[in-house]
């Protein structure tokens, strides 16, 4: 499993020697129980749009429960670009991230299909094993999916999960107002 997380006030950041580059290469294959994806979901096309919604919803929620931050809310709005843009990797799965800069975005890819909603917020929010609250930046390969997914000021999102034609998954998350700016703590 992959996933990318990308901002927009961070573009002109980019000449900054302190920024993070928040695109993780690590590949993990097929899901197992060591990486939080279960072995039993449902195929995609058996969850129902409320389902996936509440899940997407729910796992955020979870994790930013746990450091004292709102609750986000779902947009259609922003579901509607998730969609939107995972159709655009349906044929390739791809790891990249949407042209648009308006929202913040995590972007996920696993190893075939048995990838659930829980399992794709999971893999992000698993970041903040590396997310160090006191330098406020990562120790370990990547933490910016996570502290997106935790950041204070974010209100609302919009998800899709996908089955690409390789058969594997791909979701995204579009987040408003968007986080991770360069030396600001997600909370």
């Amino acid at each position: 499993m992959a996933s990318c997380s990308w901002s927009p006030r961070l573009l002109p950041l980019l000449l900054l020697p302190i920024f993070i580059l928040s695109i993780s290469t690590a590949t993990f294959g097929l899901p197992s129980a060591t990486n939080g994806a279960s072995t039993d979901n449902a195929s995609l096309e058996r969850i129902s749009p409320a389902a996936t919604v509440s899940q997407f919803v729910a796992a955020h929620n979870a994790a930013r429960r746990q450091v004292g931050v709102p609750p986000l809310s779902w947009d259609p709005k922003l579901a509607k670009v998730a969609k939107a843009y995972a159709a655009r990797r349906r044929r390739d799965c791809r790891l990249v991230h949407s042209p648009g800069f308006a929202y913040g975005e995590n972007i996920f890819w696993g190893a075939g299909r048995r990838w659930s909603t829980t399992d794709v917020v999971a893999a992000w929010v698993g970041e903040k094993q590396w997310y160090d609250y006191k330098t406020n930046s990562c120790s370990g390969p990547d933490c910016t999916h996570y502290t997106q997914v935790v950041w204070r000021t974010t209100e609302r999102l919009g998800c899709a999960r996908i089955l690409c034609d390789t058969g594997d998954t791909f979701a995204a998350c579009e987040y408003h107002p968007p986080g991770n700016y360069v030396g600001v703590r997600p909370y």
